[in-house]
C-alpha cells in the first residue's frame, strides 16, 4: 500500500527500482527511505540478534536505515536519492565481503581461488576500488559548515559584505532540518508553499545571489585544525582551508529509550516531518505522536493535512495547567505570529478530532517486526509512568520527539569549550560576542552550539557572518550596520520567546525512567540498560570504560544517541553534576565513511 501525503499535489516522474528482489515504483524525487516508506517497507537493516531496524532520525545521524545498494552495503537510505534501475536490499548484520566483491566483478564466479580457499579474505582485497581521484584543496576566506537557517544567514551576511564564502552541507540541497525544501518537481504552484517553505526558499536564493559557493553533498569528516578540514564529496577527497570558520552544524533529536523504541516504524518527529515536507510521504496511515515540545504539535497537524489518521498527540508537558499562562503570555509578547501559528495547529487537530493528551507520553511500542501498537500513560514528576493510567492504540507508525542535542563533535574536536545547559538539556558552546568561541577565528551559531530554535539561529548566524567579515578586514557599510542592529533586536526577541517556551513546556526530564532492564540503551549494539547499570555499579567511573566493557557507543551513530544517556546514568550513579568530560571524546571520522575514501590501499 502506498502512503503518499496529499502535500503539494504536483505529479512527479516515476522510476522503477528493485527492493528485496521485487520491483517497486518510486518517484524520481524520492530518497531510498521515502520510496520504501511510501511502499510500506519499513525495515532497512538487520541486527546480529535477528531484529530489523528502519528509518529513525531521517537526517543521516543514527545509521539505522542502512541498506545495500547495487550490492554495496552501508548506504544511508535517508540520504541517498533513488535512480532508475537501482537494486536495494536490506543491510545484513554481517555483509559477505566475498559476495560483495563478486557482485562488482572483482572476483570470478567461482569465488576465491584454490590458493586462498579456507582463508578469510582481507577486506581491502575484496572491496572493489573506487576510481582514485587526485587530492583536491579548496581555499576560501570563510567556510560555513551547515546549510540550515544559521549557516545560510551567516554565509549571506559575510558574502554581501564582500567575503568569499564556501558553504558546505552534507545534505543533497541546502535548507537544513528547518528549511528543508521539496523538490521543484513537486511544486506546481508556489502559492501552495507555506511561510516556512517560502522563507527558506528566499534565504537560499539570497545566498546564491550573493555569490556563496554552495557545496551540497559535502561531508566534513575530520578537523586537524581550524584552518584544515578534511571532507569528501561525490568527486572524492577534498581538504578545506579557510581563513575563518563558522560552524552551524545544527542538532538532532534526543533519544529516550523505552520498550519497542527500535521497532521499524518508530521514528523521530523530525524524520516524519522530513518525509512529509521534503518528499510528500506520510510515515503511516495511523500515527501516534508523542514527546515534549511544539514540534510535535506541528508535525501532528501536518500529518492530518497530509491525510494520515493521528490517533493521539501525547505531550509530556501539562500545557493546560493555569500556572503556565504567564509563560504563554511572554511567548505571545515576543512572537505573536508563532502563537497564532500554534493556535492554527491546535485548531487543525481539533477539527480532525485528534485527542491531545497532556502530562502523558509514549511508554511502550509493540509489534511483530514493525510497530503495531503504542501505549501512553501519565508521567509522574520523577519521570516514571503512573500505574493504571495506560491507554493503547493500534498504529502503523509512531513519531517521538523529546527535545534536541547539539551536533557538536566538530566544535569539540577543535577545542571549543562547552558547558552543560540544564534548561535546554545538552552541552552548549561557551560563546561571547557574536558567536565567537574560545578558539581564534572560530564561530559557532545555531543549535549546534546550544538549542535555541530557528529564529535565534538565523539572527545569530547573521551576526556571526558580519563579525567574521570584520575580522577578515572588511568595513561594513550602512546597509550592513542596519541589518546588524535589526538582527540584534531579532535575536533578543527570539531568545525571550525561547526562554518562555521552555517554561511553558517544562516537564520531567526523561533519561532511562521508561526503560526496562532489557531495553536497548545503545541502539546500534543492542546493549541493554541492565548491562550499563552493572558496569557503573562495578566501579567503572567513565563512559569510555563502559564502552570497552559493554560495546555501548561502538556502533554507527558513534554514541550520538547513547552517549548522553550513558553520561547521565553515570553522573547519577556517582552523585555528581554532568560536565563536558563525561561525554565520549570526539574523533575522526565524525560519521562512518567507506574505508577506501580515507585510506590508501596496500
Amino acid at each position: 500500500m502506498r502512503i503518499r501525503s496529499r502535500g503539494l499535489g504536483a505529479p512527479a516522474d516515476e522510476v522503477e527500482i528493485t527492493f528485496a528482489g521485487r520491483p517497486l515504483r518510486a518517484r524520481a524525487t524520492d530518497t531510498v527511505a521515502s520510496a520504501l516508506t511510501a511502499a510500506g517497507e519499513l525495515a532497512c537493516r538487520e541486527t546480529l540478534d535477528g531484529d530489523q531496524r528502519g528509518l529513525f532520525c531521517g537526517m543521516g545521524v543514527c545509521q539505522e536505515c542502512l541498506v545495500a545498494i547495487d550490492g554495496e552495503p552501508g548506504q544511508r537510505a535517508c540520504m541517498t536519492p533513488v535512480r532508475a534501475g537501482m537494486t536495494v536490499d536490506r543491510q545484513p548484520a554481517r555483509p559477505d565481503l566475498a559476495s560483495l566483491a563478486a557482485a562488482h566483478g572483482a572476483r570470478d564466479a567461482a569465488g576465491a581461488t584454490a590458493s586462498d580457499a579456507g582463508a578469510p579474505p582481507s577486506p581491502l582485497s575484496v572491496i572493489p576500488p573506487r576510481p582514485k581521484q587526485q587530492p583536491r584543496e579548496l581555499a576560501c576566506e570563510l567556510l560555513v559548515v551547515g546549510g540550515g537557517p544559521a549557516g545560510l544567514a551567516a554565509a549571506v551576511a559575510a558574502a554581501e559584505a564582500g567575503i568569499s564564502v564556501v558553504l558546505a552541507d552534507e545534505r543533497p540541497k541546502p535548507g537544513g532540518q528547518y528549511y528543508k525544501q521539496p523538490p521543484e518537481a513537486l511544486v506546481d504552484d508556489a502559492s501552495k508553499l507555506d511561510p516556512q517553505y517560502r522563507s527558506g526558499r528566499s534565504l537560499i536564493a539570497r545566498a546564491r545571489a550573493a555569490g556563496v559557493d554552495l557545496r551540497s553533498g559535502l561531508q566534513v569528516w575530520g578537523a586537524p585544525s581550524r584552518d584544515e578540514l578534511l571532507a569528501t564529496d561525490a568527486d572524492g577527497e577534498i581538504t578545506l582551508r579557510p581563513r575563518a570558520l563558522i560552524l552551524a552544524t545544527g542538532a538532532y533529536e534526543r533519544g529516550v529509550p523505552l520498550p519497542g523504541w527500535t521497532l521499524p516504524g518508530v521514528m523521530s518527529t523530525g524524520a516524519a516531518q522530513t518525509l512529509l515536507r521534503a518528499y510528500q510521504v506520510s510515515p503511516g496511515t495511523r500515527v501516534l505522536v508523542s514527546g515534549n515540545g511544539p514540534l510535535n504539535m506541528q508535525v501532528a497537524a501536518e500529518l492530518v493535512k497530509g491525510g494520515a489518521k493521528v490517533v493521539a498527540l501525547a505531550e509530556l508537558a501539562r500545557l493546560t495547567d493555569p500556572r503556565r499562562l504567564p509563560a504563554v503570555a511572554r511567548m505571545a509578547a515576543a512572537a505573536p505570529d508563532l502563537i497564532l501559528q500554534g493556535a492554527g495547529y491546535g485548531a487543525a487537530l481539533a477539527r480532525a478530532r485528534v485527542p491531545v493528551l497532556h502530562g502523558r507520553a509514549l511508554i511502550r511500542a509493540e509489534g511483530d517486526g514493525r510497530v503495531q501498537r503504542a501505549t501512553v500513560a501519565k508521567i509522574a514528576a520523577d519521570g516514571t509512568p503512573v500505574a493504571g493510567s495506560e491507554k493503547s492504540y493500534e498504529v502503523d507508525a509512531v513519531c517521538v520527539g523529546f527535545g534536541f542535542l547539539p551536533s557538536n563533535e566538530l566544535a569539540r574536536s577543535l577545542g571549543a569549550a562547552h558547558r552543560f545547559d540544564a534548561v535546554a538539556g545538552g552541552f552548549a558552546v561557551d560563546r561571547h560576542g557574536d558567536g565567537r568561541t574560545s578558539v581564534e577565528d572560530l564561530w559557532v551559531v545555531g543549535d549546534g552550539g546550544g538549542i535555541g530554535g530557528a529564529r535565534v539561529a538565523q539572527a545569530a548566524g547573521l551576526l556571526a557572518g558580519l563579525d567574521a567579515a570584520r575580522s577578515l578586514g572588511r568595513t561594513l557599510g550602512s546597509v550592513q550596520a542596519q541589518e546588524e542592529a535589526s538582527a540584534r533586536r531579532d535575536h533578543a526577541r527570539a531568545r525571550r520567546f525561547q526562554h518562555a517556551l521552555w517554561s511553558a513546556y517544562a516537564a520531567p526530564r526523561l533519561v532511562d525512567q521508561l526503560a526496562e532492564p532489557q531495553t536497548p540503551i545503545c541502539r546500534c549494539e543492542n546493549v541493554p540498560l541492565s548491562a550499563v547499570q552493572e558496569a557503573f555499579a562495578s566501579g567503572i567511573g567513565h563512559i569510555g570504560a563502559v564502552k570497552r566493557v559493554t560495546r555501548a557507543g561502538m556502533g554507527g551513530c558513534q554514541g550520538r544517541y547513547c552517549g548522553g544517556l550513558l553520561a547521565e546514568v553515570g553522573a547519577r550513579a556517582a552523585g555528581r553534576e554532568l560536565d563536558e568530560h563525561d561525554l565520549f571524546a570526539p574523533s575522526a571520522p565524525f560519521k562512518p565513511l567507506p574505508i577506501d575514501a580515507i585510506a590508501e590501499r596496500p
